[in-house]
């Protein structure tokens, strides 16, 4: 009777633990399914930030969005995003914001703003410094950081008009690659409204590119959706330009072109 009690026990334990073993790999495989995590886009009612949105839903990802005006996030998305309210300049409202997420996508921008808080010191370098470090406190799996194509350049006349705005991009970079997280840095060249889809997108390493050309935000969202997820665009920096002569990368030989960071920071150049 105790031998065949004990040979039940040996054998109830067994199945726990390969059931646990079965369960603990489901739970891994779903972790990492678009279902799985949230992607929180900070900088979402902005021209491009509206478009990552949309391709974001369109390819079935559950999307919370990081805004200050939550009626402007309901015009644009309705019931299909959920909204959190905050600012990039404040921690408290950024770490509420990050709780489950897996994937940030920043397309923050001072932009032409006079406001003094909202200056590129504090939007671009501070805001993608907070938006890091509270994406780092929340183990989020990657972080995609829309900038231009011209950042760090000291030269340069949106730097004239806009308090030296691709100094502090660069700045808010080199805060990604010297962080531990997955980051993917996204130079875009002019940016154009016109729909998107119909030209080829080049891509370049940095200094790589040799003719100034635009993209339109459309194409800008169609890169950051389909770098998100994607092992080969981590720790990278893509410049993107629209190049109708050139014929389309398939997206899983696009990233494998740019070779890695590697956490080195970049200087500001003429």
């Amino acid at each position: 009777m105790f031998k065949k009690i004990t040979t039940f026990l040996v054998i109830s334990v067994c199945i726990a633990l390969i059931s646990g073993c079965v369960h603990s790999k489901k739970r891994h495989q779903f972790v990492y399914s678009k279902s799985a995590g949230k992607v929180l886009v900070a900088g979402a009612t902005g021209r491009t930030g509206r478009l990552v949105v949309n391709k974001l839903l369109d390819q079935g990802y559950t999307v919370r969005v990081f805004v200050r005006n939550q009626d402007k996030a309901k015009k644009f998305f309705a019931d299909a995003v959920e909204i959190a309210v905050g600012d990039v300049k404040d921690t408290d409202s950024i770490a509420a914001a990050m709780q489950d997420v897996r994937w940030v996508i920043s397309a923050i921008g001072a932009g032409g703003s006079k406001g003094k808080g909202n200056l590129p010191e504090f939007v671009d370098y501070g805001g993608t410094k907070n938006l890091a470090e509270a994406a780092v406190e929340a183990r989020v799996k990657q972080f995609i950081m829309v900038s231009s194509r011209s950042a760090g350049k000291k030269k340069h006349f949106l730097n004239e008009r806009h308090n030296n705005v691709l100094i502090w991009k660069l700045k808010g970079e080199n805060v990604l690659r010297e962080s531990p997280l997955n980051a993917t840095i996204i130079r875009p060249g002019g940016l154009s409204d016109e729909p998107g889809g119909k030209s080829s997108i080049a891509v370049f390493p940095v200094g790589g590119e040799t003719k100034l050309r635009r993209i339109t935000r459309a194409d800008v969202a169609t890169v950051c959706v389909s770098a998100l997820n994607n092992t080969d665009a981590y720790n990278k920096t893509l410049v993107v330009l629209s190049s109708p002569e050139t014929k389309q990368l398939p997206w899983n030989q696009f990233f494998k072109t740019i070779p890695s960071d590697d956490g080195a920071r970049l200087a500001p150049n003429d």
